[in-house]
């Protein structure tokens, strides 16, 4: 690890080790819990970390199930929202925490939105970069990209083609990791095939690097150990976890700030105050990568939350 990053602990929970790194833990009473999305690791949250710690946060950063040197179950169903909800409820036990904010960013904001309609008496409040809370409409997700988007889709591909991409990704795991952490990509035409295989195969990288070459390292070094698949089998349980959370009251009530890149390429949604009505929205000059490319926007934007949230 470099940029002064924290040693992590490995933590029994849920049935599954988690590897996390902290800071603040002078603060303990009060935590907040940063999720990474997908291909991502802790290291995504580098930035923020020191920030919180410095406002008065006790700061959890774990690496999920099926990354970094986390547990990575064989099964495929061990990696729905149920399980990976249970682990954040379990490190909060470990911490002896009744409630937290928890922080997401890309596939780490699905699993907070969730956990926090799973086990609501958990979250304080809630923050999502990117991903918006997603309506669960009539037809299982998975379906519904195939009808819409086609077989290529790389969620529909996932699902449909297992083991297909986890390979291609294995075999080129830098060059993938290299052209995928991009900023100000040129809009191109859509080519035939799964975008992000083709993405993976691509000899040259579009657009201006996220990271450094060093902090690149970090990502690369940490798949080249585990691959892809137990990060890919999250997106291989959307629609178990449609039927998942088909009894839950669908509405969020927990105080919610959303950050939106203005050049990410993922939808807003459309009805987000129906389902998320203590939500704030904030939109900040970036694509994707929002807390690596925007660090300090990013950690104002959450810390002017946390203190408009906690002064109410």
């Amino acid at each position: 690890m470099t940029i002064d990053f924290p040693e992590p602990t490995r933590i029994p929970v849920n049935g599954v080790e988690l590897e996390v790194f902290e800071a603040g833990r002078q603060n303990a009473g009060n935590p907040i819990v940063l999720c990474h999305g997908w291909p991502e690791h802790a290291f995504s949250w580098r930035h923020q970390m020191p920030a919180l710690a410095a406002a008065g946060y006790h700061v959890i950063v774990p690496n999920q199930r099926g990354y970094g040197n986390s547990s990575r179950p064989a099964e495929v169903t061990d990696y729905d929202i149920a399980h990976l909800s249970g682990d954040l409820v379990a490190l909060l036990d470990h911490y002896g925490y009744e409630d937290g904010t928890f922080v997401g960013h890309d596939w780490g904001a699905f699993v907070v939105w969730g956990l926090t309609l799973l086990h609501p008496n958990r979250v304080s409040g809630v923050v999502a970069l990117s991903v918006p809370y997603q309506e669960r409409g009539e037809l299982p997700w998975i379906e519904f990209m195939e009808a819409v988007l086609g077989a290529d889709f790389y969620f529909v591909h996932f699902n449909r083609q297992p083991g297909v991409a986890d390979a291609v990704f294995g075999e080129n795991t830098f060059q993938f990791l290299r052209n995928l952490y991009r900023k100000n990509v040129p809009l191109a035409e859509p080519q035939p095939g799964n975008a992000l295989i083709n993405l993976a195969r691509a000899e040259s990288p579009l657009g201006e690097p996220v990271m450094s070459d060093s902090e690149l390292g970090v990502f690369v070094s940490a798949f080249e150990s585990t691959g892809f698949t137990g990060g890919i089998n999250w997106y291989r349980n959307l629609d178990r976890n449609w039927r998942l959370l088909a009894e839950v009251d669908p509405i969020i009530r927990q105080p919610a700030l959303m950050i939106y890149g203005d050049r990410d390429t993922v939808a807003r949604a459309e009805r987000l105050a129906e389902f998320v009505p203590n939500v704030e929205v904030v939109n900040l000059d970036c694509g994707h990568w929002i807390q690596q490319e925007k660090p300090e926007e990013t950690s104002r934007a959450i810390l002017t939350w946390l203190d408009q949230r906690d002064s109410a």
